[in-house]
């Protein structure tokens, strides 16, 4: 499945989260997918992004570590459902606005936390929420510096192509 229509459906089951055991495996997932989409970026993205994709691999996954994981049938986990990434831009902005969401949520959540384990978990998960993101933010300025250099570079070659 397309990585855009995963973003979306997570960001669909963010919003509709019930109870604070949904929030958590909804914070979960859109942390699994972002790994996945780290992932697929560091292997086969623009090479200019793949240090920065590891990055996001690693702090996604730490986004995962730090909470409780969710028990889901495998055919229910979105980042294994990964399996086309075709617009590295289009799919950034998408994920850098789910991990946004991400981040709110868990600052809701760790505001009714019931138990201090609960809220520990969501500062954990909100600090990697954000440095997430922000490794999602520097790919996108990566993309667009690469989109202000080639336009330059085909005008100088001498066949214009």
């Amino acid at each position: 499945m397309d990585a855009i229509r995963l973003i979306l459906t997570s960001r669909r089951a963010l919003a509709g989260g019930a109870d604070t055991a949904e929030m958590m495996a909804e914070v979960w997932q859109a942390q699994a997918l972002a790994q996945a989409i780290g992932s697929r970026l560091a292997v086969s993205g623009p090479p200019e992004l793949r240090g920065e994709a590891l990055g996001l691999t690693e702090l996604a996954g730490r986004g995962c570590g730090v909470l409780d994981p969710p028990e889901l049938d495998p055919g229910d986990l979105r980042a294994a459902q990964l399996t086309r990434l075709d617009d590295a831009r289009e799919t950034l902005l998408c994920l850098g606005g789910l991990l946004g969401e991400v981040g709110i949520a868990l600052v809701g959540m760790a505001s009714a936390a019931a138990d201090e384990t609960t809220y520990w978990q969501c500062m954990e998960a909100i600090d990697a929420a954000d440095e997430s993101r922000d490794r999602v933010l520097e790919m996108l300025r990566k993309l667009a510096a690469r989109e202000e250099v080639l336009p330059g570079d085909i005008q100088d070659s001498p066949s214009g192509v």
